[in-house]
């Protein structure tokens, strides 16, 4: 029996792409959120709440990307190519983000400058990602295995829309964090951000599920015919039960089921993409096994994979425990 090596990579990349979007997604959240908030204090407990661990979520961002390359080279050329712009504008926008995290502990007089680098630097690299994902979804143009388009085809309607989705996407991500991880004022305040954060989001989900297939026949063959029908009607009710009870915790005042649900949401929408998409990795022609790497080199690949993921699992889900519980204003990481 063969091992289909493509779908095994597929898979791993698609896993380290969501696993990032799941851990760096809310403390991009905080830095949206930050804004709404001018008091020393709680933006120190809001900061505080991810310090020790927001540098380790970004291990799956460089796993995403190192599989890409190992696995899909056409893929990681024409792609990367195709966004070099935007890709570049939130590497930069995450520097400076991580920059602000050690810098506006230490500063006095200059700390607006890196509560300010905080900001921009997570609204921007967030905004840059969703540019990305809509681009992405909007197809990229290839001719003889190269990039045949142009610099600023991702300057569209479509991805920038999908960008200020994802914006809304992680503000509300973060907040469901802030929920779990603050008490006092500070979560008194989050949850009175939690429901406009989840109305916003879901009217985005709204409008890029209508635009989607209407803009692309191939999109909407994919949603509208069989068997993949079956596949994709679970998911917009699912999302429905999903926001009630996102709903019900908020009413209720259950601080962790916000942040579980919300992180369901977001599966619930990557579940829609790959249902969109498959089995393309770069749309809206080019297949996994088009664009795969020979046999021996995804084997090989692979091994290191098999070692290292468990281990980028462990210590991830070590610092979590060792970090856990609520952080009070006034306490942390300094």
């Amino acid at each position: 029996m063969s091992i289909d090596l493509p779908l095994i990579w597929a898979g791993v990349i698609a896993f380290g792409i969501f696993m990032y979007v799941v851990m760096d997604g809310f403390d991009l959240g905080i830095g949206i959120l930050y804004p709404f908030f001018r008091d020393k204090d709680e933006r120190d407990a809001m900061m505080n709440t991810v310090a020790p661990i927001w540098d380790g979520n970004e291990t799956w961002l460089v796993l995403g990307g190192a599989g890409l390359f190992a696995a899909f080279p056409l893929a990681y050329s024409v792609v990367l190519t195709a966004l070099y712009l935007p890709l570049l504008i939130m590497l930069i926008a995450l520097i400076f983000r991580g920059v602000a995290f050690e810098f506006r502990f230490k500063a006095k007089r200059t700390r607006h400058v890196w509560d300010a680098a905080f900001i921009w630097g997570s609204i921007v690299a967030t905004f840059a990602q969703g540019v990305v994902l809509g681009a992405f979804i909007e197809g990229i143009k290839v001719e003889n295995r190269q990039f045949a388009g142009g610099a600023f085809d991702w300057l569209a309607p479509f991805p920038l829309f999908c960008g200020a989705g994802l914006v809304a996407g992680y503000a509300m991500l973060g907040c469901a964090w802030l929920l779990m991880k603050t008490e006092g004022k500070l979560r008194h305040k989050m949850y009175k951000l939690m429901l406009p954060l989840t109305s916003l989001l879901l009217l985005f989900i709204a409008v890029v599920s209508i635009w989607t297939p209407l803009a692309h026949e191939s999109i909407a063959k994919r949603w509208f015919t069989l068997p993949n029908l079956f596949y994709f009607i679970p998911v917009p009710t699912l999302v429905a039960v999903t926001i009630l009870g996102i709903v019900r915790a908020v009413h209720l005042k259950i601080d962790w089921q916000p942040f579980v649900l919300t992180l369901v949401l977001i599966a619930l929408a990557y579940t829609g993409l790959a249902i969109s998409l498959w089995p393309n990795i770069i749309p809206p022609a080019v297949s996994i096994w088009e664009a795969s790497a020979p046999a021996s080199s995804q084997a090989f690949a692979l091994v290191g994979v098999v070692f290292m993921v468990p281990i980028i699992l462990i210590y991830t889900a070590y610092s979590y425990w060792v970090f856990r519980g609520k952080v009070k204003v006034g306490e942390g990481y300094h």
